[in-house]
């Protein structure tokens, strides 16, 4: 079996939690590097069913220092990079915007000069392996969308926020990098995600967060902004298809075809929360609270996801009432994670687990 060594940056958040879960078990003739500097939103406790499988390894470090990145390079020799660390809240880019750019635009050039440096070098056309650079993006470069139309893999850029704004000047350094240093390169933009082990700063832990403590749902607006929704699981399985078998310097959406105006989705998620802790319909909705809209807030999101349908054969494979509930389901049952995430006790599971070993 073909041996790699995959470096996947951001593997104790959210997202990257599910991607190297999948590729450590999937693969076991892989090796797998994740590489984390667990910020608030990066927690070991997401991959504990894994953390002992031979083919896994976890470094802690930040795509942000340069030397730290070739210094791993170096001593790895990854032949593969899945790149999806990042600072990806919106509202946390308008308090903050230059830590989005050291982490989402100069973290990503640091990684692509280590890759062209040892892949020019260390790594001979020869090798069985051919290297490849995936870099994994949000549809939210695209802007914002009116009542019609979908986002395609030509669509014009037009970021509207600090942090899609960053993430649009990472996609065009992986670009730029194909195609001045011919550096192996693939690009996804993704929905909105959700499922297990998201950070309650989101819209949806966030509000089963809320409803178990019975406090406000905070709606920006009028809640008529329309995202589209894909189960993560389902996104990890792109990534992996995508990784595989994409074509070396081209850009494929992924998304689920499952658009919803929030208050809507607000609304089935309290429906399903009253059912799930046997409260009186309609308890739960009482909670929702009107807040002042977002600054420079999208209005519509919606990708249009046929090119990796029909070229690669991937499609989602729950609907999102079904996603919504296995969801639910999975916080009910993980209150003591949800109370160490809030809390930031979950920070001492590093310490305990990796600090004196």
């Amino acid at each position: 079996m073909l041996q790699r060594k995959i470096l996947i940056t951001g593997g104790a958040g959210f997202i990257g939690s599910h991607v190297v879960r999948l590729f450590v078990n999937k693969y076991p003739h892989y090796t797998i590097f994740n590489l984390d500097k667990l910020t608030y939103a990066g927690n070991l406790k997401n991959l504990q069913d894994i953390e002992q499988a031979p083919n896994y390894t976890f470094l802690k470090g930040d795509i942000a220092e340069s030397a730290y990145i070739f210094s791993i390079f170096e001593q790895y020799q990854f032949d593969a990079v899945i790149h999806l660390a990042a600072e990806t809240h919106v509202d946390r880019s308008i308090e903050n915007p230059l830590a989005f750019v050291e982490t989402n635009v100069l973290g990503t050039v640091n990684l692509l000069n280590a890759a062209k440096k040892i892949w020019t070098t260390s790594l001979k056309q020869s090798d069985a392996v051919t290297p490849v650079f995936y870099h994994v993006s949000t549809d939210e470069v695209y802007g914002s969308l009116d009542s019609g139309g979908f986002f395609t893999e030509t669509t014009p850029y037009a970021p509207q926020s600090p942090y899609s704004a960053s993430k649009a000047s990472s996609d065009h350094f992986v670009r730029a990098y194909h195609n001045t240093y011919k550096l192996p390169v693939l690009i996804s933009n993704c929905s909105n995600n959700y499922g297990q082990h998201q950070f309650p700063e989101k819209l949806i832990p966030l509000f089963i967060n809320n409803i178990l403590q019975n406090k406000p749902l905070p709606v920006y607006g009028k809640g008529e902004n329309v995202r589209d929704w894909l189960y993560v699981k389902d996104h990890a399985r792109a990534i992996d298809v995508i990784f595989h078998y994409g074509n070396v310097g081209e850009t494929y959406n992924v998304g689920g075809q499952n658009e919803w105006k929030n208050i809507d989705l607000v609304r089935l998620l309290c429906k399903i929360m009253d059912n799930r802790l046997g409260k009186i319909a309609g308890s739960s909705e009482r909670l929702i609270t009107y807040v002042t809209d977002r600054a420079g807030h999208d209005l519509r999101y919606a990708i249009d996801a046929q090119k990796l349908m029909h070229h690669l054969d991937w499609q989602p494979s729950v609907s999102f009432e079904e996603g919504l509930e296995i969801t639910v389901d999975w916080y009910l049952q993980n209150q003591t994670w949800l109370a160490e995430v809030t809390s930031g006790a979950y920070q001492q599971y590093y310490k305990q687990q990796y600090e004196n070993r």
